[in-house]
């Protein structure tokens, strides 16, 4: 695919590249001062959250450690089918930590609910939550959010970790899928 295609797949630039990581810094100064001196673990949701999550990551003053899970309730679709499965599950023992999700956009927050009363089941010291986006219009459970980068609109976004299709997610922005795109499934 070459860069004009990927750039045709885009009809609007939500939030540049500049205003990504802008707001990155600002969220790393933040987590940065709350959690001084505490034993933080950073869990980044796969896929989606790896970009977000490596530039967070470069903006911390404290130490932390870093793990993974995959949980799925999309398939290849553009909504949530509310069906939450586990596709890789921690490799650290969370009791006793303190633990922050990474998360790279929330929608309709029933799979970041059900990942949340995971997680919180396994004794953990606190559990809260970092998004680098957030769709309010699209809530069907409130989850509550610590750290928050952008409230965008209902819309299907694309880049900087976020996909369609396992495709786009190399783009350095977050933009709006050509609707044409979806509709043809391509």
């Amino acid at each position: 695919m070459s860069a004009t295609e990927l750039e045709r797949a885009v009809v609007d630039v939500l939030i540049d590249e500049e205003s990504l990581q802008a707001r990155i810094r600002e969220l790393g100064e933040e987590i940065s001062a709350d959690y001084a001196g505490k034993d933080l673990l950073l869990v980044g949701v796969l896929k989606g959250a790896v970009f977000f999550m490596s530039d967070l990551m470069r903006h911390l003053t404290i130490p932390c450690e870093i793990d993974f899970m995959a949980i799925s309730s999309y398939g290849d679709a553009t909504d949530s089918s509310g069906v939450v499965r586990i596709l890789k599950d921690l490799d650290i023992n969370i009791e006793g930590r303190d633990v922050l999700v990474v998360e790279d956009i929330i929608d309709s927050g029933l799979t970041l609910s059900y990942l949340m009363r995971n997680l919180e089941a396994r004794g953990p010291a606190s559990t809260e939550i970092c998004a680098l986006l957030t769709k309010p219009e699209r809530r069907e459970i409130d989850v509550p959010v610590r750290y928050t980068g952008f409230e965008i609109p209902n819309r299907f976004v694309i880049g900087y970790g976020l996909d369609f299709a396992e495709r786009y997610r190399n783009l350095p922005y977050v933009g709006v899928l050509d609707p044409s795109l979806i509709e043809s499934g391509a």
